[in-house]
């Protein structure tokens, strides 16, 4: 996505020298942990017109280099780096800030900013001209440069015959964590939460778990999109991919809420289709509705999606709760294979709770991945509640399974909820410590022992 996006962000820039010399752009590292850094411009116009486009550069030297980036696109030849706003944050009006950010590889900083030509501090200097737009050299690089980060390692995905691979073409597994709903627990999920997620717990996923009913997007629709856009891009800033999850739970048929999901993957796709780590999953847990019926909407959604972002992989739920039909009559995946949803670059999603879902689930979703694409965007070591006593053997079947397929997975839910599974005991977003196993429960503890063992990209 990133790198068809980069010849877009070239755009003409139209500035004159006296705007641009009342106009800077200012570095802050906001978060440093030795063997990098995240990274922050904000550029400020303190001219009285507004600009309607900019372009930071500047240098890095030997063994410090750029890994992911977000609300700016990035062109790169040798150290010298190049960011261009996007196609909604060009114009800056007077008196008013835009900010992009990067993680940056190395112990230094940048150096001989110019924010359109000229210098970042305001003072006087060449102005581009208006006619032409920047010439990048010929021999100009995508941002996915060598990293320690999963997006950075990893890249753009895409589904490889059964099985999600990275850029490179090389089958990989995900594992990370899904929020609760963003309308209650959005509190757990904050800068010093992800940290501890992305840095002490290694996670690669983010899944960012955004309610229909139950006081969710219905609710107040640009509120919870503008929710959805801040995690995304704080799961950018940690170099973690993002699922967003429409979780659509009451009604069970995905199609009542089928305009809804047309306006909010068409404004979330069209913000975010120049990254490289977001997926969709557009529909949680579909139930009381036959296969034909989550197809249609599926079939009807995707192309929305994919208007804005042709790359993204995108995840559909499956019969009774999204498990495989197997709280059902269990011709879920029978039924797949039959009458497939009509795109490409697609995953099918299996959930499971171990203390509920016994050796019957185990193998219809072992049958599952051996002839469909399958990402399991939830489970639980607990009831199908998300309460009661953990089965942690059976949850070690499964994910033994799913290590041995490379099938990725998410685990229900990084919160504080009153319930098993929440990793956190109640009142730790409160009182805002997240790091080390004291704040987990035993589901907790046990989760992300897991997720810490080492990736294998």
């Amino acid at each position: 996505m990133a790198a068809a996006a980069i010849a877009a962000g070239l755009a003409l820039f139209a500035v004159s020298p006296a705007s641009a010399a009342a106009t800077t752009a200012t570095f802050a590292k906001t978060s440093d942990w030795g063997s990098g850094w995240q990274g922050e411009y904000t550029i400020t116009n303190g001219g009285t017109s507004a600009i309607t486009s900019w372009r930071v550069e500047f240098d890095l030297p030997a063994g410090t280099g750029v890994g992911s980036y977000w609300d700016a696109l990035l062109t790169s030849s040798g150290q010298h780096f190049t960011f261009t706003n996007r196609s909604w944050n060009g114009t800056v009006a007077p008196g008013a800030s835009v900010k992009f950010g990067f993680l940056g590889t190395g112990p230094a900083a940048p150096t001989g900013c110019k924010l359109n030509g000229v210098s970042c501090t305001g003072t006087t200097g060449p102005s581009p001209s208006p006619s032409k737009s920047p010439s990048p050299s010929p021999s100009v690089s995508t941002p996915q440069q060598p990293g320690t980060t999963p997006v950075a390692r990893n890249g753009q995905l895409k589904v490889c015959g059964r099985q999600l691979c990275n850029a490179q073409g090389k089958a990989i597994q995900l594992r990370g964590m899904s929020t609760h709903g963003l309308q209650w627990y959005s509190s757990c999920v904050n800068d010093a939460s992800l940290d501890v997620l992305a840095r002490e717990w290694n996670a690669d996923i983010l899944r960012i778990s955004m309610y229909i009913q139950e006081g969710g997007y219905e609710t107040d629709p640009a509120g919870f999109t503008a929710k959805v856009n801040d995690y995304i891009e704080k799961a950018t800033a940690r170099g973690m991919y993002a699922i967003v999850d429409w979780h659509m739970l009451s009604p069970g048929d995905p199609n009542f809420n089928l305009a809804r999901a047309k306006t909010f993957f068409q404004q979330i796709a069209a913000r975010h289709k120049d990254k490289t780590n977001v997926l969709y999953e557009i529909a949680n847990e579909p139930s009381d509705v036959h296969w034909s019926a989550i197809k249609s909407y599926a079939d009807q959604l995707i192309p929305v999606i994919r208007a804005q972002d042709p790359d993204g992989v995108v995840l559909v739920g499956t019969e009774d709760w999204s498990s495989l039909g197997a709280s059902g009559d269990g011709q879920g995946v029978s039924r797949i294979l039959a009458n497939p949803v009509n795109a490409t670059n697609i995953m099918y999603t299996f959930h499971f709770y171990a203390a509920s879902h016994d050796d019957y689930y185990l193998n219809t979703f072992r049958d599952a991945i051996s002839r469909l694409p399958m990402f399991v965007t939830e489970f639980g070591t607990q009831e199908a509640t998300g309460d009661g006593g953990n089965n942690f053997a059976r949850a070690q079947q499964y994910l033994d399974l799913m290590a041995q397929n490379k099938v990725s997975w998410v685990n229900w839910n990084y919160s504080d909820d009153m319930r098993t599974g929440a990793v956190f005991t109640q009142g730790t977003c409160a009182a805002g410590a997240y790091s080390g196993t004291a704040p987990l429960k035993a589901a907790g503890t046990w989760i992300r022992d897991r997720i810490r063992t080492a990736d294998d990209f």
